[in-house]
């Protein structure tokens, strides 16, 4: 599906209404659904004030064209009225995925973002232990998307998103969390850092997921 990706984050000016940030990612979403070669965006609200964009792309060639497109445009835009500040912007790298083909008539609204240090010296046994847990999450229905991300070298992550809390619970309690546990000692540098997010709005394969 998409090997490049970008996580953007964007926090709204103090003292200015939440709603006006999400009716910005909102807009965002209806421009990039002309771009074809965006796989899947994602628009979250990390925590009060604070929101991001989770998007995959085929080739490096797909999200160098959607960083000089009019989506990431209209976020610089809206940083001088709404954002504190420019987005920040993090290039990562897709070890693995798992989409759906179609949309499920359910919508996304709840996601996972977690983030760890491999070990020095384990780094390509954790991309591989993320590209394995794939087949592990392919069996799990509530979990429509997932993504196994390297940010750096040594920094790695998974992305995915559930259509309610019950969702993302039974994958919390799941194979992959306990498999990750196996192998902390052995492959992981620091414990995981888990975000807990609500989907504001999506868009996968041609298809659209609104998250509300």
């Amino acid at each position: 599906m998409g090997t490049k990706g970008l996580l953007v984050r964007l926090e709204v000016k103090a003292g200015y209404d939440d709603a006006r940030g999400e009716d910005v990612l909102r807009s965002a979403l209806a421009m990039d659904r002309a771009e074809a070669a965006t796989t899947a965006w994602f628009a979250i609200s990390v925590r009060r004030s604070e929101y991001g964009i989770f998007d995959v792309f085929p080739d490096d060639v797909s999200r160098e064209a959607h960083l000089a497109g009019p989506v990431t445009q209209a976020l610089l835009d809206a940083g001088g009225s709404v954002f504190a500040g420019a987005p920040l912007i993090q290039e990562l790298e897709v070890l693995a995925d798992k989409l759906p083909a179609t949309s499920s008539g359910e919508p996304v609204t709840k996601a996972l973002l977690l983030t760890f240090t491999a070990k020095a010296g384990h780094e390509s046994q954790v991309a591989q232990f993320l590209c394995d847990a794939q087949a592990l999450v392919e069996h799990e229905s509530k979990t429509v998307a997932w993504f196994a991300i390297r940010l750096d070298d040594s920094h790695f992550g998974i992305f995915d998103v559930f259509p309610h809390d019950g969702g993302r619970f039974a994958h919390l309690t799941g194979h992959v969390p306990r498999e990750r546990a196996k192998h902390s000692l052995s492959l992981l540098g620091s414990v995981p850092d888990i975000g807990m997010l609500d989907v504001l709005d999506a868009k996968w394969a041609d298809q659209s997921a609104g998250a509300r």
